[in-house]
């Protein structure tokens, strides 16, 4: 990846929900629409990007079908692409359809004194999150062979509370040990994350914890059920510098969010 004038930029895209059929629509709104309209605002004005990164929940319908048209939609950008799994998503079909060079669900990339670390918070047939040993593990063994390197996690559940109660019944289940881990590589500058379709960027002793917009609806912050709302979808911009700082803003499309149904109970 390229380091321009000392900074690597990063496009963060999340919980995009592709669903089988690009016609087909979940709570009423057309995923596979605002998944290309955000792709369009984040590439307008030709502006440059070394990764693309998508935290999870990448289709809602985990199929071939549901992968390829992601993968489709990605490849024209010709820029490196990591995909890491939410609790929708099929991880082995992923692996499969998606691992095509320029497109990866590779968990580790280093690159401009920067190292980015994937992990997997996925409980298979379950909507909340854990890490399990060997992904700490893993995360463990990257901090510790580049200690050199600024470190930038990625997961797909939330670590932190957004204080609505029925999201937060979905967390990382063991937080906790995974900043227990964190607190001894002071390397690491932040964890950004999927999932709670909303934002965050909140700070835990000295590591900043984002939460990212997903390209389709938002669920309503604060709330104590489901609730969703007409926040418009959007996208995540970091820009990493060789020193170690972090720049980072949202970015969100004009206008209305079209037909959603706003009285719906969960999908």
């Amino acid at each position: 990846m390229s380091n321009i004038q000392g900074r690597c930029s990063i496009l963060q895209i999340t919980d995009t929900h592709i669903l089988s059929n690009p016609k087909d629509t979940l709570l009423g709104v057309n995923t596979n629409h605002y998944f290309h309209a955000v792709l369009d605002l984040a590439f307008a004005e030709k502006r440059h990007f070394d990764l693309i990164l998508l935290t999870g929940d990448l289709a809602q319908e985990p199929c071939e079908s549901s992968y390829r048209q992601i993968l489709d939609s990605l490849l024209p950008y010709q820029i490196p692409c990591i995909c890491l799994p939410g609790n929708h998503d099929d991880y082995a079909l992923m692996q499969q359809i998606l691992d095509s060079g320029t497109v990866s669900c590779r968990k580790q990339l280093i690159w401009g004194g920067w190292q980015l670390i994937c992990l997997n918070s996925q409980i298979p047939g379950s909507p909340g999150g854990h890490l399990p040993d060997q992904e700490l593990a893993f995360l463990e063994q990257c901090l510790t062979e580049k200690p050199e390197c600024h470190a930038l996690i990625a997961v797909h559940h939330h670590c932190l509370e957004t204080y609505s109660a029925w999201m937060d019944t979905m967390m990382i289940e063991n937080s906790e040990t995974l900043f227990s881990i964190i607190h001894n590589f002071p390397q690491v500058k932040a964890i950004t994350t999927g999932h709670i379709h909303q934002l965050m960027d909140r700070q835990m002793n000295a590591v900043r914890v984002f939460g990212t917009p997903s390209t389709c609806f938002q669920f309503t912050p604060l709330s104590r059920g489901f609730s969703v709302d007409n926040t418009t979808p959007g996208y995540r911009v970091f820009e990493l510098y060789a020193d170690g700082r972090i720049e980072s803003n949202v970015i969100r499309l004009p206008g209305l969010l079209t037909g959603l149904q706003i009285n719906s109970q969960g999908y």
